[in-house]
C-alpha cells in the first residue's frame, strides 16, 4: 500500500474511538516511522512479541479499550490480550486463529469497514432487542387484561421472530462508504 493511501484509511474514521493510535513492528524501523510521520502516528519499532504483549497491558492497566491489528506470529500473543484482536488477511495461521476479526485483504482501509460494519451491527442488535421485547410487553398486558387472547399473542410472538430477521437482514446491505 502506498503511503498516500495508508494515509488516506487513517483518516478515513477520524478519532472518534481512537486515542492514541501507535504502530508496533517487530522489525523495520525506517518503514513504520515513514508511515507514522504520514499518518501522524506513534511509532515503537523493532518490538519483541514480549513488549507487543506488554504495551497492550499497560494500555488495558490505564482503562483504555485496546484493540490490536496483527498479521504475523510475533502479534498472536498481543492479539490475544487485546479487546479486540485483528488479523490482517494474508497472515500466519497462528495470528488468523487468535484474532477475534479477520480482515481478508491486506487493506488498512478494511480495519474502519470492519469497525462500522461492528458498530451497525450493534445497533441492530438493540433495535431487535427492543421490538422484540416491546411485542411481548404489549401482548404481555393485552392478554393478562383480557384485550386479547393466547392466539394472537402466540401469533405476535412468531411475527415478533419475522420482523427481527427482517431488521437483521438489512446487514446485508452495509455499505462501508456510505
Amino acid at each position: 500500500m502506498s503511503r498516500r493511501r495508508a494515509a488516506r484509511a487513517g483518516r478515513a474514521r477520524p478519532g472518534r474511538r481512537v486515542t492514541a493510535p501507535s504502530i508496533l513492528p517487530g522489525r523495520n524501523r525506517r518503514t513504520a516511522e515513514a508511515i507514522g510521520g504520514t499518518l501522524g502516528i506513534a511509532v515503537a519499532a523493532e518490538l519483541m512479541p514480549q513488549d507487543k504483549l506488554r504495551m497492550v497491558g499497560e494500555l488495558k492497566a490505564k482503562g483504555e479499550v485496546v484493540a490490536q491489528v496483527g498479521d504475523g506470529i510475533n502479534d498472536a500473543p498481543a492479539l490475544a490480550a487485546a479487546d479486540v484482536g485483528i488479523a490482517m488477511g494474508g497472515g500466519t495461521d497462528v495470528a488468523l486463529e487468535t484474532a477475534d476479526a479477520a480482515v481478508l485483504h491486506a487493506r488498512v482501509g478494511d480495519v474502519a469497514a470492519l469497525i462500522a460494519l461492528s458498530e451497525q451491527t450493534m445497533g441492530n442488535i438493540r433495535q431487535n432487542i427492543t421490538i422484540a421485547l416491546g411485542l411481548k410487553a404489549v401482548f404481555l398486558v393485552t392478554t393478562v387484561a383480557g384485550i386479547t387472547g393466547l392466539w394472537p399473542a402466540i401469533l405476535a410472538d412468531t411475527g415478533a421472530t419475522v420482523l427481527v430477521t427482517l431488521n437483521a437482514l438489512r446487514l446485508l446491505a452495509f455499505n462501508p462508504r456510505g
